[in-house]
C-alpha cells in the first residue's frame, strides 16, 4: 500500500537550502533551431561532483515551463533534500512539442503538434541528453537517467523510456494520455525489460476517465511478468494527483 505525500509536502518552507532553476537554450538539430528547457539543480549543487539527471515532461497543453508554473517541483524537491528522502539528482523540464513553433496555442490537437511530440524523441536523445552532458555534471550511465511525465507527457515517456532502455533505466507514467503505445508495443520482450528496468512507475486517479490505458500498461505488465509498480491513487486527471506522483517517484529514484 503506497501512502500518498504528507500534508504540506509541497508548501514553501522557510530557512531552508533550496536548489536552483534557470532556463537553458539548446540547439536541437532535430527541429533546426534553438529550443528552451527549465533545469532545477539540487540543493549545495557543486560542479566538482557528478549528479544522476531526471527528464520530466509535461501534458498536451503545456511547455517548458508548466512544471514549475503549476507543480512546484523545486518546492517539492527542496523539501525533500531537507527531510533526506531523496538522492541528489538534476531535473530537466523540456518542451515536448518538437517543432520550430512550439508554443502551446491554437489547436492543440493538430495533427503536426501530435507529431511534434513523437519527434521529441530524437530531439531528446540526440540534442537535449548531449547539451546537458556537455554543459552539466550529469552522469553519462543509462543508470543514472530517469524519464517521467504527466498526461501527454507521460505517454511520451512509456513510449520513448521503454524503447530506449539502453538510455533510460527509470521510467514514470502520472495519468499516461491517448498517446501511449499498445503495451505490447511498448514491451514486446518482457524478458529484456525486466533485466534492464530499475524502475517502472504506473500511476493514475482513480476518477480520471483515462485510466484505463494506466491499467492497460500495468495489467499487461503483471501478465508478463515485468516488475512495476501501479499506484491508483484518490483524484482525476490534474495537477493534485501529478504532485503526488513527482513526491512519491522522487523518492524511489537512483537507489
Amino acid at each position: 500500500m503506497i501512502a500518498s505525500a504528507s500534508a504540506g509536502f509541497d508548501q514553501y518552507r522557510d530557512n531552508i537550502t533550496r536548489g536552483v532553476v534557470e532556463t537553458i537554450e539548446y540547439d536541437s538539430k532535430t527541429v533546426g533551431n534553438v529550443r528552451k528547457a527549465m533545469v532545477y539543480t539540487p540543493p549545495g549543487f557543486s560542479s566538482e561532483l557528478t549528479y544522476p539527471v531526471l527528464y520530466l515532461l509535461h501534458g498536451i497543453g503545456g511547455d517548458e515551463k508548466e512544471w514549475h508554473t503549476y507543480g512546484s517541483p523545486a518546492i517539492i524537491l527542496d523539501n525533500l533534500y531537507t527531510d533526506h528522502l531523496i538522492q541528489p539528482m538534476i531535473v530537466v523540464c523540456p518542451n515536448g512539442r518538437a517543432m520550430s513553433n512550439d508554443l502551446a496555442e491554437g489547436d492543440l490537437f493538430d495533427p503536426e503538434k501530435i507529431r511534434a511530440f513523437e519527434q521529441f524523441e530524437s530531439d531528446l536523445i540526440q540534442d537535449l541528453i548531449p547539451y546537458m552532458e556537455s554543459r552539466y555534471p550529469v552522469a553519462q550511465t543509462r543508470d543514472k537517467r530517469a524519464i517521467a511525465g504527466l498526461s501527454m507527457g507521460g505517454g511520451q515517456s512509456l513510449n520513448i523510456g521503454l524503447r530506449n532502455l539502453d538510455h533510460f533505466a527509470w521510467v514514470g507514467a502520472f495519468s499516461a494520455a491517448p498517446n501511449t503505445k499498445a503495451p505490447e508495443v511498448l514491451v514486446p520482450d518482457p524478458a529484456t525489460a525486466t533485466s534492464l528496468l530499475s524502475l517502472l512507475w504506473v500511476s493514475c486517479g482513480d476518477q480520471d476517465n483515462l485510466i484505463q490505458i494506466s491499467i492497460d500498461v500495468h495489467e499487461y505488465m503483471k501478465q508478463h511478468g515485468v516488475p512495476h509498480i501501479w499506484y491508483e491513487e484518490s483524484g482525476g486527471h490534474d495537477w493534485p494527483v501529478w504532485k503526488n506522483d513527482l513526491y512519491l517517484f522522487s523518492q524511489r529514484l537512483f537507489r
